[in-house]
């Protein structure tokens, strides 16, 4: 007889599957290598999904040259500032500057009551990354800004830091990439068990402990349960990335108005920039998402090519 095997339930890339610590997570940013001269990232916010109707222009598909209907998901994208400038060395940190005040601020950092000017800079630095924060206020969601570190790309760029310092930054001014990778949180559930957290199997009805478990957790020896054991914990609200997003279309609200007549489900009218992505994005609506350049674009990505029509609410 043919010894019974199977894959595990449940993968081991993602551990601990516990609660993320912050909702903008870090990002290492010396992989990133764009081309395009900016900023590397910005912080956009989950409006909600839609249909939207594209022209498929990819060479030789089954869909060339035809209309299509595709989801995407809608982002919110208000303006950024630069709050403070980081001089890396050897991979740390030597010396920051904050460049703001603004009195939003006051509600997730403290403020210093004088603020230096980058002429004070150290001399032997390697690197040069900001940190930028978004504004909210000019949404309909909330005011309490988020701030995220993120990678410049420039030849000089300290000069091209000193250019954007107490300027309010909208999407039009970031690099414009056709993919992009998308970093969130996912939905949090909250507590669930092994059979909807891992995926396992039911067992049969008339089992002596139970239905939705495991049939044992461990051996007698070593007399310890291990971590790949699927048990009972916490699911969702946990940091995910999403790679190679096509961008469909962005642009800014009073020149095309997407919103639907009623707004946005649980989120309102989008007042600022937007952008429009193919697919769907983790977490919920008015969910916090920080968008880079794609670390590894695939060539199938690479190759599509959509043309935007009209969304379809």
């Amino acid at each position: 007889m043919s010894k019974l095997s199977r894959p595990r339930k449940g993968s081991l890339q993602f551990y601990p599957r516990k609660r993320t610590s912050k909702i903008l997570p870090s990002v290492n940013w010396s992989t990133i290598q764009s081309k395009p001269q900016g900023l590397q990232g910005f912080i956009a916010y989950k409006a909600g999904m839609a249909s939207a109707i594209v022209k498929d222009s990819t060479e030789k598909t089954m869909t060339a040259g035809k209309q299509i209907a595709v989801p995407v998901t809608i982002l919110e994208v208000p303006s950024m500032k630069i709050y403070s400038v980081r001089f890396y060395k050897f991979g740390r940190v030597i010396n920051e500057i904050v460049v703001s005040q603004d009195k939003e601020l006051k509600r997730v950092v403290r403020v210093p009551k004088q603020i230096k000017t980058l002429d004070q800079h150290p001399k032997d630095y390697e690197d040069i990354r900001v940190i930028i924060y978004s504004m909210p206020k000019q949404t309909s969601i909330k005011k309490t800004p988020d701030l995220i570190e993120v990678a410049v790309q420039s030849e000089n760029k300290l000069e091209f830091v000193k250019s954007l310092i107490g300027k309010e930054l909208s999407l039009e001014d970031f690099p414009k990439f056709d993919i992009l990778d998308v970093r969130g949180v996912t939905r949090g559930k909250g507590l669930q068990g092994p059979v909807k957290r891992f995926g396992l199997s039911l067992k049969q009805h008339k089992t002596e402990k139970g239905v939705r478990r495991p049939g044992s957790l461990a051996p007698w020896h070593p007399a310890r349960v291990t971590f790949h054991a699927p048990m009972a914990g916490q699911m969702g609200y946990f940091t995910r990335i999403i790679y190679n997003i096509r961008v469909l279309s962005q642009g800014k609200i009073k020149d095309k108005n997407i919103n639907p007549k009623t707004g946005w489900k649980n989120y309102g009218n989008i007042k600022t920039s937007y952008i429009i992505i193919k697919g769907s994005v983790q977490g919920p609506v008015k969910r916090q998402i920080l968008l880079t350049p794609a670390f590894r674009p695939s060539k199938i990505q690479t190759k599509r090519k959509f043309e935007f029509l009209e969304l379809v609410a």
